[in-house]
Protein backbone atom coordinates (compact mmCIF):
# COMPACT_ATOMS: atom_id res chain seq x y z
CA UNK A 1 0.00 0.00 0.00
CA UNK A 2 1.48 3.73 -0.41
CA UNK A 3 0.02 6.63 1.42
CA UNK A 4 -0.13 9.99 0.53
CA UNK A 5 -0.66 13.27 2.54
CA UNK A 6 -4.39 14.68 2.80
CA UNK A 7 -3.91 17.67 0.40
CA UNK A 8 -1.71 20.01 2.20
CA UNK A 9 -2.92 18.64 5.60
CA UNK A 10 0.21 15.88 7.48
CA UNK A 11 -2.29 13.32 7.88
CA UNK A 12 -1.50 10.24 5.54
CA UNK A 13 -4.15 8.13 3.81
CA UNK A 14 -3.67 5.12 1.94
CA UNK A 15 -4.20 5.44 -1.64
CA UNK A 16 -7.35 2.99 -1.86
CA UNK A 17 -10.08 3.20 1.19
CA UNK A 18 -13.04 1.37 2.14
CA UNK A 19 -16.62 2.92 2.27
CA UNK A 20 -20.00 1.88 3.93
CA UNK A 21 -22.21 3.79 1.70
CA UNK A 22 -24.97 1.07 0.30
CA UNK A 23 -23.52 -1.83 2.17
CA UNK A 24 -23.00 -1.68 6.10
CA UNK A 25 -25.99 -3.10 7.38
CA UNK A 26 -27.84 -3.20 4.49
CA UNK A 27 -25.93 -5.69 2.75
CA UNK A 28 -23.05 -6.33 5.39
CA UNK A 29 -23.18 -6.89 9.08
CA UNK A 30 -20.84 -7.01 12.16
CA UNK A 31 -19.04 -10.25 11.22
CA UNK A 32 -19.16 -9.37 8.00
CA UNK A 33 -17.60 -6.13 8.48
CA UNK A 34 -15.15 -7.49 10.88
CA UNK A 35 -13.58 -9.71 7.94
CA UNK A 36 -14.11 -7.03 5.48
CA UNK A 37 -12.00 -4.60 7.65
CA UNK A 38 -9.32 -7.07 9.14
CA UNK A 39 -8.47 -7.68 5.40
CA UNK A 40 -8.57 -3.99 4.55
CA UNK A 41 -6.28 -3.40 7.31
CA UNK A 42 -4.01 -5.96 6.58
CA UNK A 43 -3.41 -4.54 2.98
CA UNK A 44 -2.53 -1.29 4.30
CA UNK A 45 -5.71 0.75 3.93
CA UNK A 46 -5.78 2.90 7.25
CA UNK A 47 -8.95 4.94 6.11
CA UNK A 48 -12.67 3.92 6.61
CA UNK A 49 -15.24 6.15 5.17
CA UNK A 50 -18.81 6.54 6.36
CA UNK A 51 -21.64 9.12 7.11
CA UNK A 52 -24.60 9.53 9.44
CA UNK A 53 -27.03 9.23 6.68
CA UNK A 54 -25.83 5.59 5.30
CA UNK A 55 -28.54 3.41 6.89
CA UNK A 56 -29.74 6.25 9.21
CA UNK A 57 -26.71 6.07 11.50
CA UNK A 58 -26.75 2.05 11.89
CA UNK A 59 -23.73 2.04 9.41
CA UNK A 60 -21.86 3.75 11.86
CA UNK A 61 -22.74 1.18 14.91
CA UNK A 62 -21.45 -1.87 12.77
CA UNK A 63 -18.65 -0.14 11.61
CA UNK A 64 -18.22 1.24 15.68
CA UNK A 65 -18.75 -2.25 16.33
CA UNK A 66 -16.68 -4.16 14.16
CA UNK A 67 -13.79 -1.63 15.36
CA UNK A 68 -14.06 -2.61 18.69
CA UNK A 69 -14.46 -6.09 18.53
CA UNK A 70 -10.94 -6.19 16.32
CA UNK A 71 -9.13 -4.07 19.06
CA UNK A 72 -6.81 -2.52 16.52
CA UNK A 73 -4.68 0.73 18.27
CA UNK A 74 -6.62 4.26 17.35
CA UNK A 75 -4.05 5.91 16.18
CA UNK A 76 -3.87 3.54 13.08
CA UNK A 77 -6.88 4.10 11.22
CA UNK A 78 -8.76 7.27 10.22
CA UNK A 79 -12.58 7.06 10.31
CA UNK A 80 -14.79 9.51 8.83
CA UNK A 81 -18.59 10.76 9.04
CA UNK A 82 -20.60 13.55 7.30
CA UNK A 83 -23.73 15.66 8.22
CA UNK A 84 -26.73 17.12 5.98
CA UNK A 85 -29.11 14.81 5.46
CA UNK A 86 -29.78 13.72 8.97
CA UNK A 87 -30.92 10.35 10.44
CA UNK A 88 -34.28 10.51 9.65
CA UNK A 89 -35.53 12.14 7.29
CA UNK A 90 -39.66 11.44 7.37
CA UNK A 91 -40.96 13.41 9.97
CA UNK A 92 -38.00 15.09 11.42
CA UNK A 93 -37.73 18.70 12.80
CA UNK A 94 -37.03 21.34 10.45
CA UNK A 95 -34.02 21.91 12.16
CA UNK A 96 -32.86 17.76 11.98
CA UNK A 97 -33.04 17.34 8.18
CA UNK A 98 -31.01 19.00 4.75
CA UNK A 99 -28.94 21.36 6.86
CA UNK A 100 -25.75 22.40 8.08
CA UNK A 101 -27.10 25.25 10.88
CA UNK A 102 -25.54 25.23 14.04
CA UNK A 103 -27.84 23.61 15.88
CA UNK A 104 -27.92 20.59 13.85
CA UNK A 105 -24.48 20.36 13.52
CA UNK A 106 -23.73 20.51 17.40
CA UNK A 107 -26.14 17.24 17.90
CA UNK A 108 -24.87 15.75 15.27
CA UNK A 109 -21.51 15.04 16.14
CA UNK A 110 -22.40 13.91 19.30
CA UNK A 111 -24.85 11.12 17.79
CA UNK A 112 -21.79 9.60 15.50
CA UNK A 113 -19.54 10.03 18.42
CA UNK A 114 -21.82 7.54 20.35
CA UNK A 115 -22.79 5.44 17.70
CA UNK A 116 -19.09 4.80 16.76
CA UNK A 117 -17.93 4.64 20.42
CA UNK A 118 -14.81 6.51 19.26
CA UNK A 119 -14.00 9.68 21.22
CA UNK A 120 -13.22 11.31 18.40
CA UNK A 121 -13.57 11.62 14.49
CA UNK A 122 -10.68 11.82 11.89
CA UNK A 123 -12.44 13.94 8.92
CA UNK A 124 -15.77 15.45 8.97
CA UNK A 125 -17.43 16.47 5.85
CA UNK A 126 -20.65 18.64 5.51
CA UNK A 127 -21.87 16.34 3.00
CA UNK A 128 -23.68 18.47 0.65
CA UNK A 129 -24.19 22.69 0.54
CA UNK A 130 -26.74 24.34 2.12
CA UNK A 131 -27.79 27.38 0.62
CA UNK A 132 -30.68 28.66 3.46
CA UNK A 133 -27.61 28.63 6.21
CA UNK A 134 -24.82 31.45 5.73
CA UNK A 135 -21.64 29.96 5.22
CA UNK A 136 -20.01 31.73 8.23
CA UNK A 137 -21.82 29.82 10.84
CA UNK A 138 -21.30 26.36 8.89
CA UNK A 139 -17.76 27.21 9.18
CA UNK A 140 -18.58 28.11 12.63
CA UNK A 141 -19.75 25.34 13.62
CA UNK A 142 -17.55 23.14 12.20
CA UNK A 143 -14.34 24.68 13.59
CA UNK A 144 -15.77 24.45 16.85
CA UNK A 145 -15.83 20.36 16.26
CA UNK A 146 -12.22 20.36 16.10
CA UNK A 147 -11.71 22.82 19.16
CA UNK A 148 -13.25 21.13 21.09
CA UNK A 149 -11.60 17.78 20.11
CA UNK A 150 -14.62 16.34 18.65
CA UNK A 151 -12.81 15.96 14.95
CA UNK A 152 -9.71 16.89 14.01
CA UNK A 153 -10.37 17.44 10.37
CA UNK A 154 -13.03 18.79 8.63
CA UNK A 155 -14.18 19.33 4.80
CA UNK A 156 -16.81 19.54 2.39
CA UNK A 157 -18.48 16.99 0.13
CA UNK A 158 -19.76 18.16 -3.44
CA UNK A 159 -19.41 21.58 -3.06
CA UNK A 160 -19.13 23.94 -5.61
CA UNK A 161 -15.39 25.27 -5.68
CA UNK A 162 -16.60 29.14 -5.27
CA UNK A 163 -18.39 27.76 -1.67
CA UNK A 164 -15.23 25.99 -0.98
CA UNK A 165 -12.95 29.09 -1.51
CA UNK A 166 -15.37 31.34 0.62
CA UNK A 167 -15.81 28.50 4.03
CA UNK A 168 -11.69 28.85 3.43
CA UNK A 169 -11.43 32.83 3.22
CA UNK A 170 -13.58 32.89 6.43
CA UNK A 171 -12.01 30.64 8.39
CA UNK A 172 -8.40 31.95 7.09
CA UNK A 173 -10.02 35.48 7.95
CA UNK A 174 -11.77 34.34 11.55
CA UNK A 175 -8.64 32.40 12.71
CA UNK A 176 -11.10 29.27 12.74
CA UNK A 177 -9.80 25.89 11.07
CA UNK A 178 -9.87 25.65 7.67
CA UNK A 179 -11.53 23.11 5.56
CA UNK A 180 -8.66 20.91 4.53
CA UNK A 181 -10.79 18.24 1.80
CA UNK A 182 -13.36 17.96 -0.12
CA UNK A 183 -15.02 14.04 -1.58
CA UNK A 184 -16.24 14.48 -4.65
CA UNK A 185 -17.68 11.68 -7.87
CA UNK A 186 -14.46 10.78 -9.72
CA UNK A 187 -14.43 8.08 -12.51
CA UNK A 188 -13.81 7.98 -16.11
CA UNK A 189 -16.92 9.30 -16.74
CA UNK A 190 -17.86 12.08 -14.29
CA UNK A 191 -14.40 14.41 -14.37
CA UNK A 192 -14.93 17.52 -14.51
CA UNK A 193 -15.72 19.18 -10.98
CA UNK A 194 -11.87 17.07 -10.19
CA UNK A 195 -10.00 18.03 -12.96
CA UNK A 196 -11.32 21.64 -14.09
CA UNK A 197 -13.76 23.40 -11.31
CA UNK A 198 -11.19 22.72 -8.59
CA UNK A 199 -7.92 23.00 -9.86
CA UNK A 200 -6.61 26.22 -8.64
CA UNK A 201 -8.17 25.46 -5.16
CA UNK A 202 -5.36 22.48 -5.03
CA UNK A 203 -2.16 25.29 -5.36
CA UNK A 204 -3.91 27.89 -3.51
CA UNK A 205 -5.86 26.56 -0.53
CA UNK A 206 -3.55 22.86 -0.30
CA UNK A 207 -7.14 20.97 -1.06
CA UNK A 208 -6.80 17.53 -0.85
CA UNK A 209 -9.58 14.66 -2.48
CA UNK A 210 -11.20 11.49 -1.11
CA UNK A 211 -12.96 10.49 -4.08
CA UNK A 212 -16.16 8.01 -4.07
CA UNK A 213 -17.40 6.20 -7.09
CA UNK A 214 -14.43 5.11 -8.93
CA UNK A 215 -16.29 2.69 -10.74
CA UNK A 216 -19.47 4.59 -11.45
CA UNK A 217 -21.89 2.33 -8.81
CA UNK A 218 -20.81 -0.48 -10.34
CA UNK A 219 -21.17 0.60 -14.29
CA UNK A 220 -17.37 0.31 -14.88
CA UNK A 221 -17.24 -3.26 -13.70
CA UNK A 222 -19.44 -4.55 -16.99
CA UNK A 223 -22.38 -5.86 -15.48
CA UNK A 224 -24.97 -3.60 -16.31
CA UNK A 225 -24.13 -4.35 -19.96
CA UNK A 226 -27.36 -6.97 -20.52
CA UNK A 227 -29.21 -5.00 -18.06
CA UNK A 228 -29.85 -4.95 -14.22
CA UNK A 229 -28.71 -8.36 -12.54
CA UNK A 230 -30.30 -9.65 -9.53
CA UNK A 231 -28.76 -9.14 -6.27
CA UNK A 232 -27.00 -6.15 -7.88
CA UNK A 233 -26.96 -2.48 -6.68
CA UNK A 234 -28.75 -1.43 -9.82
CA UNK A 235 -31.74 -3.96 -8.33
CA UNK A 236 -32.08 -2.32 -4.73
CA UNK A 237 -35.41 -0.75 -4.53
CA UNK A 238 -33.16 1.94 -2.44
CA UNK A 239 -31.00 2.62 -5.82
CA UNK A 240 -33.53 2.85 -8.18
CA UNK A 241 -32.54 6.74 -8.92
CA UNK A 242 -28.98 4.80 -10.18
CA UNK A 243 -30.83 2.44 -13.07
CA UNK A 244 -30.71 5.02 -16.00
CA UNK A 245 -27.72 5.66 -15.45
CA UNK A 246 -26.17 2.03 -15.32
CA UNK A 247 -28.39 1.39 -18.05
CA UNK A 248 -26.94 4.11 -20.63
CA UNK A 249 -26.17 2.08 -23.42
CA UNK A 250 -23.21 4.48 -24.81
CA UNK A 251 -21.97 4.17 -22.01
CA UNK A 252 -21.80 0.43 -21.53
CA UNK A 253 -20.37 -0.19 -25.18
CA UNK A 254 -17.77 2.10 -23.90
CA UNK A 255 -16.78 -0.56 -21.00
CA UNK A 256 -16.96 -3.28 -23.36
CA UNK A 257 -14.41 -1.66 -25.47
CA UNK A 258 -12.19 -0.91 -22.50
CA UNK A 259 -12.25 -4.89 -21.37
CA UNK A 260 -9.87 -5.87 -23.93
CA UNK A 261 -7.66 -2.93 -22.28
CA UNK A 262 -8.02 -4.75 -19.42
CA UNK A 263 -7.49 -8.01 -20.71
CA UNK A 264 -4.07 -7.10 -22.02
CA UNK A 265 -2.62 -6.14 -18.32
CA UNK A 266 -4.28 -9.36 -16.53
CA UNK A 267 -6.62 -6.91 -15.05
CA UNK A 268 -9.90 -6.77 -14.34
CA UNK A 269 -12.75 -3.81 -15.35
CA UNK A 270 -13.11 -2.73 -11.53
CA UNK A 271 -9.50 -2.69 -11.27
CA UNK A 272 -8.97 -1.10 -14.13
CA UNK A 273 -11.28 1.70 -13.35
CA UNK A 274 -10.07 2.26 -9.77
CA UNK A 275 -6.08 2.65 -11.08
CA UNK A 276 -6.88 5.12 -13.69
CA UNK A 277 -8.21 7.46 -10.56
CA UNK A 278 -5.26 6.84 -8.71
CA UNK A 279 -3.27 8.07 -11.67
CA UNK A 280 -4.36 11.47 -10.53
CA UNK A 281 -1.86 12.77 -8.39
CA UNK A 282 -4.78 15.59 -6.58
CA UNK A 283 -6.62 12.47 -5.24
CA UNK A 284 -5.39 11.91 -1.99
CA UNK A 285 -7.45 8.04 -1.34
CA UNK A 286 -9.98 6.22 -3.93
CA UNK A 287 -12.80 5.39 -1.35
CA UNK A 288 -14.05 1.53 -2.74
CA UNK A 289 -16.92 -0.37 -1.34
CA UNK A 290 -17.40 -4.54 -0.97
CA UNK A 291 -19.80 -6.32 0.31
CA UNK A 292 -18.00 -9.71 -0.07
CA UNK A 293 -13.98 -10.19 0.87
CA UNK A 294 -13.55 -11.12 -2.61
CA UNK A 295 -15.00 -7.86 -3.83
CA UNK A 296 -12.30 -6.30 -1.49
CA UNK A 297 -9.62 -8.22 -2.72
CA UNK A 298 -10.08 -7.28 -6.15
CA UNK A 299 -10.55 -3.78 -5.60
CA UNK A 300 -7.29 -3.77 -3.76
CA UNK A 301 -5.60 -5.43 -6.80
CA UNK A 302 -6.09 -1.78 -8.86
CA UNK A 303 -2.77 -1.25 -7.15
CA UNK A 304 -0.59 -3.41 -9.17
CA UNK A 305 -2.50 -2.46 -12.20
CA UNK A 306 -1.96 1.28 -12.12
CA UNK A 307 2.03 1.23 -12.21
CA UNK A 308 1.06 -0.43 -15.68
CA UNK A 309 -0.90 2.34 -16.83
CA UNK A 310 1.64 4.22 -19.20
CA UNK A 311 0.50 7.47 -20.72
CA UNK A 312 0.02 5.31 -23.56
CA UNK A 313 -2.37 3.01 -21.65
CA UNK A 314 -3.96 6.30 -20.39
CA UNK A 315 -4.45 7.82 -23.42
CA UNK A 316 -6.21 4.43 -25.45
CA UNK A 317 -8.46 4.69 -21.92
CA UNK A 318 -9.02 7.82 -22.82
CA UNK A 319 -10.36 7.60 -26.44
CA UNK A 320 -12.83 5.19 -25.59
CA UNK A 321 -14.11 7.26 -22.52
CA UNK A 322 -13.35 10.68 -23.16
CA UNK A 323 -16.17 11.72 -25.05
CA UNK A 324 -18.71 10.70 -22.96
CA UNK A 325 -16.69 12.45 -19.66
CA UNK A 326 -18.66 15.42 -18.02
Amino acid sequence: MRYRRLGRAGLQVSELSLGSWVTYHNQVDVDAAVEMIAAAFDAGVNFLDNAEAYAAGRSEEVMGQALRRLGTPRLNYIVSTKFFWGLDRQGASVNRKDTLNRKYLRHAIDGSLQRFGLDYIDLVYCHRPDPHTPIEETVQAMSDMITQGKALYWGTSEWSAADIRAAWDIADRHHLHKPVMEQPQYHLFHRRKVEQEYARLYDDIGLGLTTWSPLASGLLTGKYREGIPAGSRGAMDSMAFLREGLTDAAKNAAVAQLAPIAAELGATLAQLAIAWVTKNPRVSTVITGASKPAQLQDNLGALAVADQLTPEVMQRIDTVVGPLAR
